[in-house]
């Protein structure tokens, strides 16, 4: 708290504690602060989630009697208001917490009992609306904050990362499309290799985008069995006949997600083995991101003195020295994104962070997979729009396509790979085409030699 804030005094169970006069939370967020380690936040969407198990609690809960239907409706206003994107400034903890999450748990629990009081008229800080005994009703941290990671995840790759993902691959199937009869060399190795066009290269990374999109949807599938109804340690203490059932369906309605129960609740609390393929899918998906990327660099190298067989947007200086420079600033960006996804799937996997009924990590595990979409929705989003930008230089390609080594390919059928090879040596040592060193040998007319070494017919 700043030096001189008005407060208000609040007594828990341990005590009292000064909380700012203006905030929505309680003493149980005060006494989370003082442990801060940095002041980074969790993800605004992870709180919206917690905010959503809270609005089908109470549903729930009114249902069942087991809160005040008056309490209950105000409880699912005020946490309908977060999920809304309200109050963000009420929620100051970040990953480096309670391993369980209880103290974002409490935090929105807090917040929306001294919203819901405000709904009804009462004063804030009195627990007129309980955040343990009503809010909290049916539930507990360790239940509710894996089912929020879960749903937060599920909302986030559907609504941010398959739509960047989706885009990327309509813009490299357009390129290819437009591309697919431009001959080029294949480079192996980054070597001449046998005649590809360029839209078969295209062809070859958008699959890769279609095959981490698939591989992201199978692992996604199992993060909605969610751990809600588990209570404490799995066996659903405090929690009341048919609430999960009632709780799952307007989550369901919430969302639009088809979530189930997980099947066995112990498993669901005590470890998190679905999350860690799920992260390992988003470290499949920068993979193939920062090898589109890298290759896309080197195709537009140059443009003069490399590759450059396709010309880039010329949208940003590249250099403060050097004039006209044009440097793939977005492939650059998306390659360290993607290390960056890679960095945070390392922190998500890391095993055996808990002992018997409790995983330790669901904050930090929070935090970095909505992380993960995030840099990979924005890599993905940008590079889609790199690639819109990108234009075929036809000539080069074509130019380089008959200068490659990889033509004498072509002759294994006809003189066998040794003498084919003394060709392509030949062609090398003198700066000639393999074309060129065929017919001045006499060993085939010039028609027979350009039908059998023209690229084209090699892709």
């Amino acid at each position: 708290m700043a030096s001189g804030e008005s407060t208000r005094t609040e007594e828990d169970s341990l005590g009292e504690v000064e909380v700012p006069e203006g905030a929505l939370y309680g003493s149980h967020t005060v006494r989370a602060l003082r442990h801060r380690i940095t002041d980074g936040r969790l993800p605004p969407g992870f709180i919206r989630a917690v905010a959503m198990v809270k609005l089908a609690a109470a549903r729930a809960n009114s249902e069942l009697d087991a809160v005040d239907g008056r309490i209950a409706g105000a409880i699912e206003e005020a946490a309908g208001e977060i999920v809304d994107g309200e109050h963000d400034e009420q929620f100051p903890l970040g990953a480096y917490q309670t391993g369980s999450g209880t103290s974002t748990n409490m935090n929105v629990n807090e917040v929306i009992a001294n919203r819901s009081a405000q709904i009804l008229g009462l004063p804030v800080g009195k627990n007129e609306v309980h955040p343990n005994d009503d809010v909290n009703a049916s539930q507990s941290s360790n239940d509710v904050i894996p089912t929020a990671i879960h749903l937060s995840v599920l909302l986030a790759a559907r609504d941010r990362l398959f739509p960047a993902l989706r885009s990327l691959r309509e813009a490299l199937d357009e390129l290819s499309s437009g591309t697919e009869d431009v001959v080029k060399p294949g480079r192996t190795h980054l070597q001449d290799a046998a005649p590809v066009t360029l839209g078969q290269e295209l062809s070859g990374h958008s699959t890769q985008v279609s095959a981490s999109m698939e591989a992201c949807l199978r692992n996604l599938d199992e993060l909605k069995g969610v751990a809600l109804g588990g209570t404490a340690v799995g066996t659903g203490l405090n929690c009341p006949e048919g609430f999960t059932e009632r709780a799952l369906k307007h989550l369901r309605v919430e969302t639009g997600l088809e979530l189930r129960e997980a099947g066995n609740h112990f498993a669901a609390q005590a470890a998190h083995d679905a999350l860690l393929e799920v992260s390992g899918s988003f470290r499949r998906t920068a993979s193939s991101l920062m090898k589109i990327a890298n290759d896309l660099r080197l195709l537009v190298s140059g443009p003069r003195t490399a590759i450059g067989e396709l010309r880039q947007p010329r949208d940003q200086p590249g250099s403060s020295i050097m004039p006209g420079k044009i440097n793939p600033v977005v492939p650059e960006a998306v390659v360290q994104a993607a290390s960056q996804v890679h960095g945070l799937d390392a922190a998500v996997s890391v095993p055996g962070a808990g002992e018997l009924e409790l995983n330790l990590m669901k904050p930090l595990m929070a935090a970095n997979l909505l992380r993960e979409i995030g840099l990979l929705a924005g890599a993905a989003g940008a590079l889609a729009g790199f690639v819109r930008g990108l234009e075929p230089d036809v000539e080069r390609c074509s130019e380089m396509a008959e200068m490659t080594l990889a033509l004498a390919t072509a002759l294994n059928p006809v003189f066998g790979y040794e003498e084919a090879a003394e060709i392509a040596r030949e062609a090398h040592r003198d700066g000639r085409t393999v074309l060129e060193v065929v017919v001045e040998r006499g060993i085939m007319g010039e028609e027979e030699a350009a039908e059998l070494l023209d690229p084209s017919s090699m892709t």
